[in-house]
C-alpha cells in the first residue's frame, strides 16, 4: 500500500496499519535464498525500494553483515517506523523517497510486493544505472499460480490488481526490461502468515469500536485474507532475481 491510493480512508488505513511489524508477505528466508541466488557479498550495498516499516532491514544485514542498506519509502508513517526501528545503526540509512526514482548503484535492489506500483519492465528499466556490476534486482510479484481462478479471487483482484498475471508473463515483463532471470521462488505460507497474523490481531483489537470509514478498511483486509486462505494454491507472490543482460 501506498500513499497514492485513494480507495479508502487513508486515517482509518493507517489505524489499522499503525506499528504492525510488515507491510506485505515475506519471511527471513526469502532474503536468504535470494542472496544465495545472487551471490551477494558480505559488504554488499542495498537499497530496500518501497520498504514499509523496515521489516526487511534486519535480513538484508543479515546476510551483507559488512554492507549497508539504504531504505526508501514515500509513506511518512512507515519511514518514522523504519528509523525509529533502526535509530544508531550506521549501517542503515532510510529516505522518504520515490522508488521510481532510485539514486547511487547498489550490489541488491530489493523490493517486496511493490514493483506493481511502477509495472515490472518500467521499475526494472529504471533501476538499471542503479545496478552495480555483477548486481542484481530480486522482487516480490503477486501472479497467479493456475489457470483455474477461482472467482471469489478473480473477483478480489479484479478490483485490487486488475493487470495481475501469472508465472510466465512475470518473466516476459522481466525480459522486456532487457533482464535475465537467475532464479525464481514461490513465497511460502510463513510469510503471508507473518503478514496476515499481526492484521488479523489489530482487526479483533478494533472491530468493536469501528466507525464507518474503519469498518470498511477491518472489511476488505479481512477479505483479502480469506482470499488468500481458501485459494492460495492459485494464486501467491513469486520471487524473481534478476540480473541485466
Amino acid at each position: 500500500m501506498s500513499d497514492d491510493t485513494p480507495r479508502l480512508d487513508m486515517t482509518a488505513f493507517f489505524t489499522l496499519h499503525r506499528d504492525l511489524p510488515r507491510e506485505g508477505p515475506g519471511e527471513p528466508a526469502d532474503i536468504e535464498w535470494a542472496a544465495g541466488v545472487a551471490g551477494t557479498p558480505r559488504n554488499a550495498q542495498m537499497a530496500d525500494v518501497g520498504c514499509g516499516p523496515g521489516a526487511d532491514i534486519g535480513s538484508l544485514l543479515s546476510v551483507a553483515p559488512e554492507g549497508h542498506v539504504t531504505a526508501l519509502d514515500k509513506t511518512a508513517q512507515f519511514v518514522e517506523a523504519a528509523r525509529e526501528r533502526y535509530a544508531g545503526d550506521g549501517r542503515v540509512t532510510i529516505l522518504r523517497a520515490d522508488m521510481a526514482r532510485i539514486k547511487n548503484q547498489y550490489d541488491l535492489i530489493w523490493c517486496a510486493g511493490a514493483v506493481y506500483f511502477l509495472g515490472v519492465t518500467e521499475a526494472l528499466s529504471g533501476w538499471r544505472k542503479s545496478i552495480l556490476p555483477g548486481g542484481v534486482v530480486a522482487f516480490s510479484e503477486a501472479c497467479w499460480f493456475t489457470e483455474q481462478r477461482p472467482e471469489r479471487a478473480q473477483a478480489y483482484f479484479a478490483a485490487e490488481y486488475p493487470t495481475m498475471t501469472d508465472e510466465a508473463g512475470v518473466l516476459e515483463k522481466v525480459s522486456a526490461a532487457g533482464y535475465e532471470v537467475l532464479g525464481t521462488r514461490r513465497l511460502q505460507d510463513a510469510a503471508w502468515e507473518a503478514y496476515f497474523q499481526p492484521i488479523e490481531a489489530r482487526i479483533a483489537m478494533l472491530r468493536a469500536g469501528a466507525d464507518a470509514a474503519l469498518t470498511e478498511v477491518l472489511d476488505e483486509a479481512e477479505e483479502e485474507i480469506a482470499v488468500w486462505r481458501a485459494h492460495r494454491d492459485a494464486f501467491g507472490y513469486l520471487l524473481t532475481v534478476a540480473r541485466p543482460a
